[in-house]
Parts: structure tokens; C-alpha cells; sequence
């Protein structure tokens, strides 16, 4: 399993032109920490996505992020993008998940991924507010079901 911390990495928004694909070991024309990403993201059978919300959404970086995985399915003549699994994970002060919702879903069925779970926890703010609520459990269990 490999993690990557976006908020301490290098990475530029996607620019929408087009470029990607010409090199499947770096597809986009950006040369930034995405790098490290693309391999990784290629040979992964599954994605989990673990942000917390930011104004009733995913972070920024996680955003951007996928934004630029577009340059790998660029690599395709079709514009497919590899198939994998999927799980998002959300922690947040509120409950506000819909919008996020919304986008996770539609991506899904856009992409032709397979959700394997969501785990959506509200009422947390700072650190150790999320110990003892369910939501932990369900994502440790969650966890324990990826082999």
C-alpha cells in the first residue's frame, strides 16, 4: 500500500490543454510531483480517497490531484482510464457531504470504477475527535477488506 500526503508534495493545476499521453511514465506535460503518483496510480487495483471537508467538499489538493490524473487516461486513444476500485473516506466539523457525494458518485459511474465503501464522519474537529465513533471502526473494517 502507498500513501501519498498531497499538502506536502508539488503539484500544479491541471491546464486542460490537451497535451497529455505522449509518454506513459510521465503523461503529463507538467513536470511536478505527479511523477511519483502516475506509477503508482496505474498498478493500484484500488483508490481510496481520504480528504476532509473543506467548504462543503474535498480538499484542494485532492482535487487538483485527480484533476491531473487525466493525463493517464490521455495515454489511451480512447480517453479510458484505467479500471479500478474506489473508497473515499471524509472526516469533517459538520455533516455537509452531499456536495462531495454528488461528485464521488458521478465520477464512479463516468470512469467505470467500483466503489467499495464510504465512510463519512461528522463532528470532528480537532485532532483525536474522531476516537470511539463508529465511523472509525467502519473504516478500519474497511481497511481489513482490501487484500
Amino acid at each position: 500500500m502507498t500513501n501519498f500526503f498531497l499538502d506536502e508534495m508539488n503539484i500544479h493545476g491541471c491546464k486542460g490543454c490537451f497535451g497529455g499521453g505522449a509518454n506513459p511514465d510521465s503523461p503529463c506535460v507538467q513536470k511536478d510531483d505527479m511523477d511519483k503518483i502516475y506509477p503508482v496510480y496505474k498498478e493500484a487495483d484500488i483508490v481510496v480517497l481520504a480528504t476532509p471537508l473543506y467548504y462543503w467538499t474535498m480538499s484542494g489538493q485532492l482535487k487538483c490531484t485527480f484533476d491531473r490524473l487525466f493525463a493517464v487516461a490521455e495515454c489511451d486513444p480512447n480517453y479510458r482510464n484505467p479500471k479500478k476500485e474506489c473508497a473515499l473516506l471524509m472526516a469533517a466539523e459538520g455533516s455537509g457531504f452531499e456536495e462531495t457525494l454528488f461528485w464521488y458518485d458521478h465520477l464512479e459511474k463516468h470512469i467505470g470504477w467500483k466503489s467499495i465503501g464510504k465512510v463519512l464522519c461528522s463532528g470532528v474537529m480537532e485532532v483525536g475527535d474522531i476516537e470511539g465513533k463508529q465511523e472509525l471502526k467502519e473504516a478500519y473494517e474497511l481497511g481489513k477488506s482490501i487484500n
